[in-house]
């Protein structure tokens, strides 16, 4: 793969979109995002905590802002070296390039991320693994949209919502390219686990079309049928992520009383290493603070330790040969890794998470067999009031796309769009409400 048809700030159905003075397409891309609806939503999705009372716990929408800040750094650090090394780069693009669409990417990373967090997309899922009504749709479609159907993937439902006509994001090729984790397809034999772009999908069927034409205009290299190499600034989204909900989950839960500050200092301290000093941590005033500074300087750190290992691979990078998370391969991989089982015993199995998430998988499944249903009642034309008024409480778009004929896969991706873009608290109050337990 070269740099030069990667940095492509042609959008999706356009002509190359020229860039202003004060602007560049990228940059336009970011404030598409930002400015949308489906990003809006982010503020009352779980990151951690669901339902959070703490105004200081993080939401999808504060985590999504930090995850492009942070991706920003990692990418005009990135590309301050790259437009170095290759001078044809330096007439038509910067570091601010670079760094502009790793933050966009980074932006859009959890759009498609459904109520009540990963237990949410488990839920989903196991509407058409576990109940028999939507197991009985297995035979309705493909044996390649039904695996989509098996695993919801919050990665592919963000790609199809920023190519879907009703958000009109139209975002650069290379945003689109950076944003797509899993280059793949779920239906996807080949799969090779142990390449980290493989491990979950990046498009449904009803989006493989899109992605095959974005891939071919980045000349992206094709690695098996409906299977591409990530765009490489892809590495840098990713670490952003992985960066900020490892180290800013865990200042959530410290905040929260499931960490101790002593042993969320000492998690802390075994990244900074020498860059950590005690006496200074300190003279500052309150243990929030304290944290918080701890978190900054950690961040920074690792921020300059993933682009040191995306610089010293990325010809590897650029040829297929290194597949793996740079965080995984940073200097602090091993501190990483005990920041990550302390937060899974003491954070993600918290009692107030797990009985959330519970719910979760009562709430999604619920709506799904109330709104699937009123689907297949609009395809037959059918007389029957509940589904008819289940009906119009669809938004008008999507009612109207089904009334006008579509098939069974395509109204299962509708009512899928609707319940996983609810928040989580319409989401609870919606269920209560058709199911009669709330007024």
């Amino acid at each position: 793969m070269n740099w030069q048809s990667l940095l492509s700030s042609q959008r999706a159905g356009s002509k190359p979109t020229s860039s202003e003075a004060s602007r560049s397409a990228f940059e336009q891309d970011y404030d598409r995002i930002i400015f949308s609806h489906p990003f809006r939503r982010l503020q009352d999705k779980t990151q951690v905590h669901p339902l959070p009372e703490h105004d200081f716990v993080h939401t999808r929408l504060t985590h999504s802002l930090e995850v492009s800040s942070v991706g920003r750094s990692l990418g005009r650090k990135a590309g301050d070296v790259i437009v170095q090394r290759h001078p044809p780069l330096k007439d038509k693009f910067s570091l601010f390039d670079f760094g502009a669409i790793v933050a966009a990417a980074s932006l859009a990373h959890d759009l498609g991320n459904p109520p009540f967090g990963h237990a949410g997309e488990d839920a989903l899922s196991d509407f058409f693994l576990e109940h028999a009504y939507g197991k009985s749709f297995q035979n309705k479609v493909t044996e390649a949209e039904w695996n989509d159907l098996l695993k919801f993937e919050g990665n592919a439902q963000g790609f199809r919502i920023i190519n879907s006509n009703q958000y009109g994001l139209k975002l650069t090729l290379s945003t689109l390219g950076a944003f797509t984790k899993y280059p793949c397809a779920a239906f996807f034999p080949e799969r090779d686990k142990s390449k980290k772009s493989q491990k979950k999908f990046g498009f449904f069927q009803s989006e493989k079309e899109i992605f095959s034409t974005t891939a071919a205009q980045l000349e992206l290299t094709p690695a098996g049928e409906d299977v591409w190499l990530r765009h490489p600034l892809t590495f840098l989204v990713e670490a952003a992520d992985d960066i900020c909900y490892s180290i800013i989950d865990l200042e959530d839960g410290c905040r929260m009383g499931l960490v101790s500050y002593n042993d969320t200092v000492e998690l802390l301290a075994n990244i900074l290493q020498e860059n950590f000093k005690r006496e200074k941590l300190d003279r500052i005033g309150g243990q929030n603070e304290r944290i918080g500074v701890l978190r900054a300087m950690t961040i920074n750190k690792l921020v300059e330790e993933c682009t040191e290992v995306f610089l010293a691979y990325e010809k590897h990078i650029l040829d297929g040969s290194f597949d793996k998370a740079l965080a995984d391969h940073c200097k602090s991989k091993d501190a990483l890794e005990k920041i990550s089982e302390i937060s899974v015993d003491k954070i993600y199995r918290a009692r107030h998470v797990v009985e959330i998430e519970a719910s979760g998988h009562e709430v999604l499944p619920g709506l799904l067999q109330e709104f699937v249903t009123a689907g297949e009642h609009i395809m037959r034309k059918s007389p029957s009031r509940k589904y008819k008024n289940l009906a119009l409480l669809l938004p008008v778009e999507m009612r109207t796309e089904i009334e006008q004929g579509v098939s069974t896969y395509e109204m299962l991706r509708i009512v899928l769009d609707f319940v996983s873009g609810l928040t989580d608290r319409h989401a609870l109050s919606l269920y209560r409400r058709i199911k009669g337990i709330a007024l």
